[in-house]
């Protein structure tokens, strides 16, 4: 009796287990198609991408972002075409949110993949450019802690290490401007050129004010060069460091730098050159 009753049970009980199944099959089945539809529109958008046509390559990624929010590609190229549309320096509102919308897109990868260097290189690279129309040294930090970031996930990338440097060298150079002209405005009759030594007390405040910067900033185009021996761009920025760490020192250590820094200037003319000649052989 018992067992006809458990009998009656289990055969109650699946048509229950059948809807279910096939409730589970049509969910699975959607969920492919919706992953196919998600490649479909991301294929699209990077066709539309690379063909310049940027607003339509956005609609694509967001469709396919929607439809499958696992396709990691799709929150990279959304946030790639945003910041592709962003020109850095225009003042506009619609153009200062498509910075912020590439920054949350980017943001929202690295919910997923913190790790993702091209999600951090994004980011620093649009806060760089923000930073600098109208100058904000704040954003030149926020840049500068992404490619940290990039430097503890992968050290022997020369590019981040560059990239430190160029920030270093940018605020360096506008607090040794700012200096000049504030000294210029106070000595209307003793005028200090751009390439004249600083004055003790200025030259004082300089360094304790960005000694520390500028010695960072050597650091890390150093380590850019160690890593790529013909890396000219970094060379033209450890000249330019070298030349703020001359405004620091004394006559004869200043001498020295710009020494340094001038023989740097011929060993990137030379590489420029060869890299030129180089390119011209290849074409």
């Amino acid at each position: 009796m018992n067992a006809h009753a458990h009998t009656s049970e289990d055969r109650s009980k699946a048509p229950v287990v059948w809807m279910a199944l096939v409730l589970l099959v049509v969910m699975v089945g959607a969920a492919g198609c919706d992953k196919l539809k998600a490649r479909d529109q991301l294929n699209k958008g990077v066709a539309a991408f690379k063909n310049g046509q940027y607003d339509a390559s956005v609609e694509n990624f967001k469709q396919a972002k929607d439809l499958d929010p696992s396709l990691l590609n799709a929150r990279l190229y959304l946030a790639t075409a945003y910041a592709t549309e962003y020109i850095p320096g225009a003042p506009s509102d619609d153009n200062i949110r498509l910075a912020n919308q590439a920054i949350a897109e980017f943001q929202d990868v690295l919910t997923i993949d913190p790790n993702n260097t091209s999600a951090i290189d994004g980011i620093g690279s649009l806060l760089y450019n923000m930073a600098g129309t109208p100058f904000t040294p704040e954003k030149f930090e926020q840049s500068k802690q992404y490619h940290l970031k990039h430097i503890m996930i992968n050290p022997n990338d020369p590019e981040p290490y560059y990239w430190v440097g160029v920030i270093d060298w940018t605020l360096a150079y506008r607090g040794n401007a700012t200096m000049r002209q504030g000294y210029n405005v106070q000595n209307p009759k003793k005028q200090l050129k751009d390439v004249d030594p600083l004055p003790d007390k200025l030259r004082a405040d300089f360094a304790q004010q960005y000694g520390t910067m500028v010695d960072e900033g050597l650091q890390m185009i150093g380590k850019a060069v160690e890593l790529r021996s013909d890396y000219a761009d970094a060379m033209a920025y450890q000249n330019l460091l070298l030349r703020q760490k001359a405004d620091q020192s004394d006559t004869a250590t200043r001498a020295a730098l710009e020494k340094q820094a001038d023989d740097l200037l011929d060993k990137v003319k030379d590489i420029k050159q060869k890299q030129a000649e180089a390119a011209a052989a290849k074409s």
